[in-house]
């Protein structure tokens, strides 16, 4: 018999699975092309979801349910609020966006939102591989269909078989390595599996082998290099409102299995991936920044500018440990947490932009499309400019203490490798800074192609101006949300 406890972990879990199927049989009968019946449902559901999510977090406690097969802990907690959020602000940025091109003839696009939202959220709490292997294929089969999801654009359809394929491999890279853990410990539970590995009383190398497909299929889903070739392809191939889904909250999602996984399952094996983490933090600094100079359109610019802060991401995650001491593991792996938050912060912000100024027939996917776009709005101009700029990590930007959190966790931890890594960061943000500026220049300082005045909802005006005052004001004031994200993965670590 499942206890109570059970109930109450899974609890946001439950309430967003049957407000999905409600939503699924609700617009069976909205005719509208808007379906504005089903985009507030939606839009209540998740607030309620994150409201929930944020009062599990502000309460600070961790238990487990269905025999610790899921946790919820204040990470997990405030990972699945910010996803909710993300997933919000995605479905307001992108409805006139669907409508206008057919993606919204029934609701499957709200549901499949909210069904990749609940894989996610199942990857977040996942405290066993079977868990966080499920919650993957959920969120990346939901993914699939929403690539495809504009059924008449080839393009769309390219995305989604590249995003199809390489996804399969991935996720047998993963299943594959965890397999291999399990075979070699014993179990499943991310915990059994800790104590396993910590005995020092399995081969070394069967543990290593299994390591090295988890790190590959993680590497994957983070979308870091080698293993990026899909973000560029399937950035510029699917719809735009897809894209700013797959570009925002599963960043959450794949965050969190990789501190479930190499963290809380995997510490004792730290030298062994965060050298592998090492390698693929340098090649997604090295090939996002410089392949994103070559790059004409803006989406794909944005794909590789993804996949060099992936790579920041990486560097908090492998500062951790050092020398087998691990008292720095809290500064580091909650200033990547902090990264993964303002990441997705800012990149909502820039691609709100990009759905905001696209119109029937015409995508505005290219650098060129901006042009002028200061002398037609001032404003969006105005977010654009401070989301770019914080992606390239200027002060007094929330993107310049994403950076510079990051770096301060490789210098104090008094490595010459880190040291080095650090200075190597740093170069590769000043060359990518470049293409940040260009995007800018071209908005301020070339002629407009077009006098078409760029117009808005009121609700997506009211989001998006927020969206880029919140990427100005945590610059100003990065103290509340770097607290949270410390003291999230202190009470997640330390119970």
């Amino acid at each position: 018999m499942i206890d109570k406890l059970s109930w109450i972990t899974v609890y946001p879990e439950v309430v967003l699975l049957f407000m999905a199927c409600v939503i699924t049989l609700v617009d069976l009968g909205v005719n509208s092309r808007q379906r504005g019946l089903t985009h507030a449902l939606t839009l209540l559901t998740l607030g309620v979801v994150a409201a929930l999510q944020a009062l599990y977090a502000v309460g600070g406690a961790t238990f487990y349910g269905f025999g610790n097969m899921v946790v919820s802990d204040p990470m997990g907690n405030w990972l699945k609020c910010f996803s909710a959020v993300a997933m919000m602000v995605t479905l307001v940025y992108s409805r006139s966006y669907a409508a206008d091109r057919g993606m919204l003839r029934g609701g499957e696009m709200f549901t499949l939102n909210l069904f990749a939202l609940l894989g996610m959220f199942v990857m977040i709490s996942g405290n066993n591989f079977l868990v966080i292997y499920l919650g993957l294929e959920l969120l990346t089969l939901s993914s699939y269909a929403l690539v495809a999801l504009r059924r008449d654009s080839v393009p769309a359809t390219e995305a989604a078989m590249k995003y199809f394929v390489l996804g399969a491999l991935a996720s047998g890279f993963l299943l594959y390595g965890l397999s291999m853990l399990y075979g070699a410990t014993g179990s499943l539970d991310v915990s059994e599996v800790f104590r396993a590995v910590n005995s020092g009383r399995i081969r070394h190398q069967v543990l290593v082998f299994g390591l090295v497909f988890i790190v590959a299929g993680l590497a994957f889903k983070l979308g870091v290099v080698p293993f990026h070739m899909w973000i560029p392809d399937v950035y510029q191939g699917a719809p735009t409102a897809v894209t700013l889904m797959i570009g925002g909250a599963p960043k959450f999602a794949a965050f969190a299995i990789a501190i479930r996984l190499l963290v809380e399952g995997l510490r004792p094996l730290a030298i062994d991936w965060q050298q592998m983490l090492a390698l693929l933090a340098i090649g997604s600094l090295l090939v996002g920044n410089l392949a994103a100079i070559a790059q004409t359109n803006l989406k794909r610019m944005l794909a590789y500018s993804t996949i060099s802060q992936m790579g920041f991401v990486l560097l908090g995650l492998m500062a951790g440990v050092v020398n087998g001491n691990d008292q720095s593991a809290y500064n580091a792996y909650s200033s990547a947490m902090f990264y993964v938050v303002t990441y997705v912060l800012t990149t909502l912000g820039s691609f709100g932009v990009i759905l905001l100024l696209a119109r029937d027939g015409f995508e505005s996917e290219e650098i060129a499309d901006l042009a002028g776009l200061n002398q037609r709005s001032p404003l969006y101009a105005g977010v654009m400019a401070v989301c770019l700029f914080s992606l390239a990590g200027l002060p007094p930007l929330v993107g310049f203490y994403a950076k510079l959190s990051v770096l301060q966790a490789l210098i104090t931890s008094g490595q010459s490798l880190y040291l080095a890594l650090a200075v190597f960061a740093v170069i590769m943000s000043l060359i990518g800074a470049f293409y940040y500026l260009r995007v800018i220049k071209v908005m301020y300082f070339d002629a407009p192609i077009t006098a078409t005045t760029v117009s808005a909802p009121m609700d997506v005006r009211a989001v998006l101006v927020l969206n880029g005052a919140l990427v100005l004001l945590l610059g100003l004031m990065p103290g509340g949300l770097m607290t949270l994200c410390a003291q999230a993965i202190v009470k997640t670590l330390g119970s």
